[in-house]
């Protein structure tokens, strides 16, 4: 495994995966890229807007933010992390497509808490990643 890419949203369950990402890349030799992709305002976004005063400067800033969280926690861990991106659009697609154009051997992201009716209805990230990812994809609760 040569190079991995690691996507994040700052919730618990990707700082989780941020772990085993490091860990993982540290053992095995490899890359580490990381990904963030926003595809709605959340609320901690929006309170970013107003205190930054544009939403796109509160959409990079919070990108940045969460990038470099997890850019931080990977190199405690011993990981020269090569490429932090931030994408805008349905965190499903431009993670694949991400994944395509590096030619990554494997995705890490975490699952996100939402109830049963929800996934079925919407359908979550991790499980468009499990079925549509061009390589091997880690889920990490």
């Amino acid at each position: 495994m040569q190079h991995i890419l690691l996507a994040t949203d700052g919730s618990k369950s990707a700082g989780r995966a941020t772990t085993v990402a490091a860990n993982l890349a540290r053992a095995m030799g490899s890359r580490l890229s990381i990904l963030t992709v926003g595809g709605t305002l959340s609320e901690d976004v929006k309170q970013f807007a107003r205190a930054e005063g544009s939403v796109p400067d509160a959409l990079e800033g919070f990108s940045n933010q969460l990038l470099h969280h997890a850019k931080r926690i990977a190199e405690k861990a011993g990981v020269a992390v090569t490429d932090v991106q931030s994408g805008w659009g349905d965190p499903a697609e431009v993670i694949i497509g991400t994944a395509r154009r590096e030619r990554v051997d494997a995705i890490i992201v975490g699952r996100r808490g939402h109830g049963r009716l929800t996934g079925l209805l919407l359908g979550s990230v991790s499980q468009k990643l499990v079925s549509l990812a061009p390589c091997v994809v880690v889920v990490v609760p």
